[in-house]
Order: C-alpha cells, then sequence, then structure tokens
C-alpha cells in the first residue's frame, strides 16, 4: 500500500471474521481505537452540559437562561465535532479486508477508493451524520432566536428532544468500538484492575449524566407547578413566567402559595425527587462547578443505592425516569464488582493454591514421621520460594516462549549477573547468551548447604541476592581451615568450569574441595554440568589463555592453594634461615675454640656450646631426612595443586 495516497489499513472489519481474531495487532491501530473511542464518549460527556443553561430566578419567579454556560457548552461541542468530522474523513480513506477473501490465510486488502466509500456509506455512515450533527448548537445560536414566543421555555424544551436524539446513535457507535478496543489491544478485558477501572468510569459518566437530566426535570417541574398555578387565576399570564419576556407582573405571592418549595405540600404540588434540586438552590445559581458537582453527587449517589431513597410523585415520567436510575445502578454495579471480583479472585488464586500445597507437604510430613527440624526447613524453603516467585513457574513459563523473546528475557534477568562476574567480563555476546540462556533459577533458605565438601559438582552457581560461607579442611586435615564469605555478584563451583573446559575430561563429576553453606536467604542462579559442556565444546574461546588466568584470580581453589603455597614457601624460608644462623653461630664458636686454645680460663664453657650447637644441628638434619623418608606418615602443608586442563592437543 502507499503510504503517500493517504491509505491506511482498517483496524477491524466489522463484516468479516477478522473482527474475532487478534493478529495483525498494530499500536497505531490501537490508538486509533482508543482515541475514536474516547471521543464518542467525550461527546456523550458534553452534551448533558447544554441542560445546564437554563436557570430559575426565585426573585423574580421566571424561567431564565445562563448566557455564559451557552458560550462554554457549544465552543466545547464545537470543538469536539472536529475530531468527529475527522474520523469520517478518515473512514473513506481507510482500507479494509474483503469477507470474501478470507477463505484461507489473512484474506486480500482492498484499496480502491470507491468500494471504501461504498462500504462505509452502506454501514455507519448515516450513524455517524447523525451523531456529529451540531443539533444544540443550531437550536441555541439559529432557531431559539427567530421563535416566536418565551426563549428560555423554547431551549428548555427543544434541547431536552435533541440531546436525547443524538444519544442514540452516539450509544450505537460506543458498543463496537469498544468491542475493537478490547479485541485490539485487550487491556480492558484481559486485565482486571483496568476493566474495573473502566467499569468505574461508565459509573461516573452515568451519574453525570443522570444528574443533568435531574437538573432540567427539576426546572420542568417547577415550571409545570407555575403553569397549573396560572391556569387558576385570571391575573396571571404564562408569560410572566420567562424573565426574557418583557410583560412580566408580580405574582411572587400567588406563585409561592401554590408551589411552595421549602415547606412543600404535596396537596397543592408534589415535587417529588426533584424537591432536593430546589430546595438547595442549585436551580438558581450561576454558578457552574457547583451545579456540575452537586448534581454529579446526586446522580452517584442515587446509582450506588440503586434508586432505594428516591421518593417519587405519581407523575409516570417521574416513576420512569426513577426506574431508569435504579436499573442502570444495578447493571453498571454488578459490572464494577464484577470486574473488582475478578481482579480479586486472580490474586488469590494462588494463594489458595499455596495453601492447597502446603497442606499437603504437611500430610505427607506427618505419613513419613519427619522430625521437626527437618519439618521447619521444609516450611521455611516453601515459604521463601512463595515470597519470591508467588506461585509462578518461572521455568514453564520461560520454555513456552519464543526463542527470540526467551533469550531477551534470560539477557534481562542474567546479563547483569554474569558481567558483574569477572570471569566472563572478556566473552563476547554470543558466549553470554548461550550461557544466559541455560541459566536456571534456584533458591536456598538459610543455614541450606549448596555443596558439602567431597560431594560430587553438578552446578555452577551465580549469586544474585544472599550471603555464603565457603570453607575447605583439605580433605580432613587436622589443624587446616579455610573460609571465605560469598555475595552478590560471586561464583562457586568453580572446579565444574576446569572439568568442562578439559577436552579430554572423564564422565564422573568433579569432587568439590569446599562446602558452601548459605547463611541468608539465596536467591541464585545454576549452571548445569551439561549446559556448561555444551556452552563449553561449542565455544572454544573459553580455552583462552587470558580467560584462564583470569579464572585463577577469582577462584577460592586457587587462591586457597596459592595462599598455601604462599605459607608453606615462607616457613622454608624461615627455617633455612634459621640452619643458617645456626651454622654459622657454630663457625663463629669453633673458631673462638681454635683461637684461645688451651689458655683460657673458659675453655670449658666454650667446648660446651660448641657440643650444644652441633647437637642442635644433628637433630634438625635427622628430622628433616626422616621427613623425606617417611612422607606418608605426615600430610603435606601444600594442598594439591587444582587440575588444569591440557589444551596443547587442540592449540597444534
Amino acid at each position: 500500500m502507499s503510504y503517500q495516497q493517504g491509505k491506511f489499513v482498517r483496524f477491524e472489519d466489522w463484516k468479516s471474521e477478522k473482527s474475532t481474531e487478534n493478529y495483525g495487532v498494530h499500536p497505531g491501530r490501537i490508538r486509533l481505537a482508543i482515541n475514536s473511542f474516547s471521543e464518542k464518549f467525550q461527546r456523550v460527556s458534553l452534551d448533558p452540559l447544554f441542560f445546564y443553561v437554563p436557570v430559575i430566578n426565585d426573585a423574580m419567579k421566571c424561567l431564565d437562561l445562563d448566557y455564559k454556560m451557552e458560550i462554554t457548552a457549544i465552543i466545547l461541542r464545537s470543538f469536539t465535532d472536529i475530531f468527529y468530522v475527522t474520523h469520517i474523513f478518515f473512514q473513506f480513506r481507510t482500507g479494509f479486508i474483503a469477507p470474501s477473501s478470507r477463505v484461507f490465510g489473512r484474506g486480500v486488502l482492498v484499496e480502491d477508493v470507491w468500494a471504501i466509500a461504498l462500504r462505509y456509506l452502506s454501514s455507519y455512515f448515516l450513524i455517524d451524520i447523525l451523531a456529529v450533527l451540531p443539533l444544540p448548537q443550531a437550536v441555541i445560536l439559529i432557531i431559539v432566536p427567530k421563535m416566536r414566543g418565551s426563549r428560555s421555555l423554547n431551549t428548555k424544551n427543544l434541547l431536552k428532544f435533541v440531546v436525547f436524539f443524538q444519544y442514540l446513535p452516539r450509544f450505537l457507535r460506543i458498543y463496537p468500538l469498544y468491542k475493537e478496543v478490547t479485541r485490539t489491544s485487550g487491556i480492558l478485558t484481559e486485565t482486571a484492575w483496568a476493566g474495573a477501572a473502566f467499569n468505574l468510569f461508565l459509573y461516573m459518566l452515568a451519574s453525570h449524566v443522570l444528574g443533568a437530566f435531574w437538573y432540567l426535570f427539576s426546572i420542568e417541574r417547577e415550571s409545570t407547578c407555575w403553569q397549573q398555578a396560572c391556569r387558576g387565576d385570571k391575573t396571571c399570564t404564562l408569560s410572566s413566567m420567562f424573565c426574557d419576556n418583557s410583560s412580566a407582573s408580580a405574582t411572587d405571592s400567588l406563585l409561592n402559595n401554590s408551589c411552595p418549595v421549602q415547606t412543600p405540600n404535596t396537596t397543592l404540588f408534589d415535587f417529588g425527587i426533584f424537591l432536593d434540586a430546589l430546595q438547595s438552590g442549585v436551580v438558581e445559581s450561576t454558578d457552574f462547578p457547583q451545579k456540575l458537582f452537586y448534581c454529579f453527587w446526586w446522580g452517584l449517589r442515587n446509582l450506588s443505592s440503586l434508586g432505594q431513597n428516591l421518593a417519587t410523585s405519581t407523575y409516570v415520567w417521574e416513576i420512569c425516569f426513577a426506574v431508569f436510575i435504579s436499573i442502570s445502578g444495578l447493571v453498571l454495579f454488578s459490572f464494577l464488582i464484577g470486574n473488582m471480583q475478578t481482579y480479586l479472585q486472580s490474586t488469590t488464586t494462588r494463594l489458595e493454591e499455596m495453601r492447597v500445597k502446603r497442606r499437603d507437604a504437611e500430610q505427607w510430613m506427618a505419613h513419613r514421621l519427619l522430625p521437626e527440624d527437618l519439618r521447619e526447613r521444609i516450611r521455611r524453603y516453601e515459604q521463601y520460594k512463595w515470597q519470591e516467585t508467588r506461585g509462578v513457574d518461572e521455568d514453564n513459563l520461560l520454555q513456552n516462549l519464543p526463542k527470540d523473546l526467551r533469550r531477551d528475557i534470560k539477557r534481562h534477568l542474567c546479563l547483569a549477573l554474569l558481567m558483574r562476574v569477572p570471569l566472563f567480563e572478556k566473552m563476547d555476546d554470543q558466549l553470554l547468551d548461550a550461557m544466559c540462556d541455560r541459566l536456571k533459577p534456584v533458591l536456598y533458605t538459610e543455614k541450606s548447604y549448596v555443596v558439602r565438601e567431597g560431594d560430587p559438582v553438578d552446578d555452577m552457581l551465580f549469586i544474585m541476592r544472599g550471603k555464603l560461607l565457603t570453607m575447605t579442611t583439605n580433605g580432613g586435615r587436622t589443624g587446616f581451615f579455610n573460609s571465605e564469605y560469598l555475595k552478590a555478584g560471586d561464583f562457586c563451583g568453580e572446579e565444574l568450569l576446569t572439568w568442562a573446559l578439559d577436552p579430554h575430561s572423564s564422565s564422573n563429576l568433579p569432587i568439590s574441595t569446599r562446602t558452601v553453606q548459605a547463611l541468608t536467604e539465596v536467591e541464585a542462579f545454576a549452571l548445569k554440568a551439561d549446559d556448561l559442556k555444551f556452552v563449553a565444546s561449542q565455544f572454544r574461546r573459553l580455552h583462552s589463555k587470558q580467560l584462564r588466568h583470569t579464572f585463577r584470580f577469582y577462584s577460592q581453589q586457587w587462591r586457597t592453594w596459592a595462599a598455601c603455597f604462599i605459607q608453606v614457601a615462607w616457613r622454608r624460608c624461615k627455617k633455612k634461615k634459621l640452619e643458617e644462623a645456626l651454622l654459622a653461630e657454630e663457625n663463629r664458636l669453633q673458631d673462638a675454640l681454635a683461637t684461645a686454645g688451651g689458655s683460657s680460663p673458659s675453655l670449658g664453657a666454650t667446648i660446651y656450646a660448641s657440643r650444644f650447637a652441633a647437637n642442635i644441628l644433628r637433630t634438625l638434619r635427622r628430622n628433616s631426612t626422616r621427613k623425606a623418608r617417611v612422607p606418608e606418615r605426615v600430610p603435606p602443608m601444600l594442598l594439591q595443586k587444582p587440575a588444569e586442563p591440557d589444551f596443547t592437543s587442540e592449540d597444534r
């Protein structure tokens, strides 16, 4: 389609099967549908403003018009009419999918201007024209000034029928647009909160419309009472009831006695549900916010109570109006409560599932006679898992998504965590995507063991939240203990990485050289042995020397081995220095003995010191010789060097 020609793909084909399907959704079409929907609601909410134009002058007992309200209502209505006319114009330039072409596939898009125009003219064109006609503006600006008689009476009666007449085509267009918005975007039916908010908006809009009708009917009932009073008095004329008539006469006493408002008399005239508007003075006020909010509150209050507090008179149309209020309140209130109930059920369903699982777990633990400490650990784990996931199976949810979407989600969740590990800073995006796709979320409760020393390592853990303690005793050696703390951004299980990088490694999993225990609740991502082996086999860039050096620097196993290596080297150096010092002292004593000869008075002491030093050196040398002969009796101080794969075969 050529966009230069001003054509747009129609967002819905009312007479085709596409109107019930959800494919082909575009954000622009969603906005177009919602804008059209909001335009019609604006028109429905603006038209009742014309009902506030008539006012009652209580001082003169006559009916008048609020000219300021006239201008405001005309301007607002004309402004919204511009958008509605634009919408009609675009209907003639909007393509549609022919129902006959939808036998298989997506159908054929009709772009012919005459076909589009003919289809629109035969469907909703007449309804849109009736809805957009500026009838209220024409009544106030053209028809009423040219009519004979009272302007205020004519305006009141004409506005009542005109607004009633234009409400019908607008409601006919609002419902299909409402269905279109829910089909195109799904925001009003699939989201409980959005649906509840939408029904609440309908509730308030209905309150506004009913309040405006109540205001107009209140003025009409008082004018009806005045007319009945004048019929029984020859001195009273109907023209005196309208402030725009110059022949107004003093009929205050007659009207006050025949139509009492502050002290109502149902025998003379029963105002029914409109008495509140007359007593409050809202029909006499020209303060628009006061009238609007008071009438809106009246409509909202009676809609909420389903019209139970309405004390009607015997006037038939008043009773019909009260019945309409009661039925409308019942329907709208049921919609509102239904959506709120849907939302509450959606939030409590998983909570109820959690209660059922907890009850099943308690029954199973009681059946198996588990001790109390194990039961408490199970309860603590299930509670922590519920707090973190809210009962959502993340693995199953992600596996049902397309591969590219799953990759983007995993990158969002795991990439920042992997980049905090210095080991993976130098990796390219392809390798990081492969690792992110295979990471699995895991949870550990406080004081639970991730892995114990001597157990096989089946996964590599990347800590996302929490604190752990990693420790080793070098295979249970007495007097040897090394511990480190792990936090968010650290990792453990590096023995598995060495095993995965070795192209000639056995099928047996490596043995853990450390014990890892959770000190707090821990949330992490685990990379299983098979997944890590697959990544290492697919991406040989893991075998770079720079990456291996980085791994050594941040590995707890290599750090412990380096610390022990430095400690042993330091002890050897210290021992060597002691031997050299004793040897130097022995040589010095022997030189002193040879120089002094037998003439020195301290000859005996010198000989004794020389023999003592010689005995110490002999003992040290004998001990070192014994250690060399029987190394199996005393375990070496130095840890066994961590295994490192040999890549010389692959480098060649």
